[in-house]
């Protein structure tokens, strides 16, 4: 995760110079490396700790969290209106979701039948085929000129991407930015922490599932992206305000957590999923909605924030909550979900405020249309 957090931001920012396919293809270059090295070492039966090797390698290609931020910046400089922008980031969360729930549970069925080899091959070869389409076929949305001298500008204007990006704008924006960041991740924390855990909480007492309970929960687990992203959509084109729909999804997690904490029976666990429903809502609207108050030029610099902002909350709350669930399982198993639906109360905080703040993302606009002319000036030919 370390070597890959600075690649992520130094990429992403990067792009909004560059062009956003190189946060696409080289993401998926570290993957096709690591994906291979898992092959080698199952077919030749190499020594186990060539995988850190591999894992540190791939990693300084940035990873996953280069490669989504670098889809979500590709998508922001192709949605004209915010609603497209909205509906398009949440389809991504949705594609992500079910296919990620799709590969979790056919590989299982897949090791069985044929062992560690042709999985790994299959998701290298997979991969190749990404890899093509992202070189040969995407088209770039940024183009951007390579000549020598406007390298080194290129490379200014990366250094201090993120400066600007608070502090180049009104104390309006850098107010309302930070406040959506914040709500971002401790929305991210709770709702993370909370998920990590429900597989070790089934299998353990009172509810002692096995392998197949594990894999249908897994599976109605997934159903979540897609009635997200249909709750977006409907909410969207029905008028529904932004905050009101991240309020849903905050409350969704809530109310699931809450029952999960005092869940007993199977029946029981499998009916908690359902206030769930609508707890991925937030993400595409706050990524929407941050994208929709900063400039063309610096969604690549937004988006480094927030790739890297997921990864380390991914990080951290699974270590606290698994460290959390092992010192109170003995007394109350549920306690750990009681305080991912607890935490969620920080979010709400958050979004109370952003709403006494106001968000207008017409009037934001306005007001980045000078700044970026001031910031790039007539003689930078990357900004003008």
């Amino acid at each position: 995760m370390i070597p890959s957090l600075a690649v992520t931001f130094i990429l992403v920012a990067y792009s909004d110079q560059r062009g956003r396919k190189i946060t696409i293809i080289l993401p998926l270059i570290g993957s096709l490396f690591y994906a291979l090295s898992f092959l080698a070492v199952s077919f030749f039966e190499l020594n186990l700790y060539l995988l850190i090797v591999a894992s540190f390698v791939s990693a300084l290609f940035g990873g996953s969290g280069t490669f989504l931020g670098g889809c979500f910046s590709y998508i922001a400089d192709l949605c004209e209106d915010g609603q497209q922008k909205t509906l398009r980031m949440a389809g991504v969360d949705m594609v992500i979701g079910l296919l990620s729930g799709v590969a979790s549970l056919s590989t299982g069925y897949f090791l069985r039948a044929a062992g560690f080899n042709w999985p790994f091959f299959t998701s290298a070869l997979f991969l190749c085929f990404n890899l093509l389409y992202a070189v040969f076929v995407l088209e770039e949305t940024l183009q951007r000129p390579l000549d020598g001298s406007l390298r080194r500008t290129a490379m200014h204007q990366l250094a201090y991407g993120v400066y600007q990006l608070f502090a180049g704008a009104s104390r309006r924006r850098q107010v309302l930015l930070i406040l959506l960041l914040l709500l971002f991740g401790s929305f991210s924390f709770a709702n993370m922490g909370g998920l990590s855990m429900i597989t070790l909480y089934e299998l353990n007492q009172p509810l002692c599932w096995n392998e197949i309970l594990i894999g249908y929960g897994s599976a109605l687990s997934m159903t979540v992206f897609l009635t997200s992203f249909v709750g977006v959509t409907v909410f969207s084109r029905c008028g529904v305000p932004n905050l009101v729909i991240i309020l849903i999804g905050i409350l969704s997690v809530m109310a699931g957590m809450t029952l999960v904490a005092f869940a007993k029976t199977t029946l029981m666990m499998f009916l908690v999923r359902l206030p769930m429903l609508l707890s991925i809502m937030p993400f595409p609207v706050l990524r929407s909605m941050m994208s929709k108050i900063v400039s063309k030029t610096e969604q690549g610099a937004l988006f480094a924030c927030l790739a890297c902002l997921d990864s380390v909350n991914s990080s951290v709350a699974i270590s606290v909550f698994s460290s959390l669930y092992a010192a109170t399982v003995t007394w109350y198993p549920g306690f750990c979900f009681l305080l991912s639906a607890g935490l969620c109360v920080i979010p709400l905080a958050l979004l109370v405020s952003v709403g006494l703040l106001g968000v207008d993302e017409s009037k934001e606009a306005e007001v980045l249309i000078p700044e970026e002319e001031v910031l790039a000036g007539d003689d930078d030919p990357l900004l003008t």
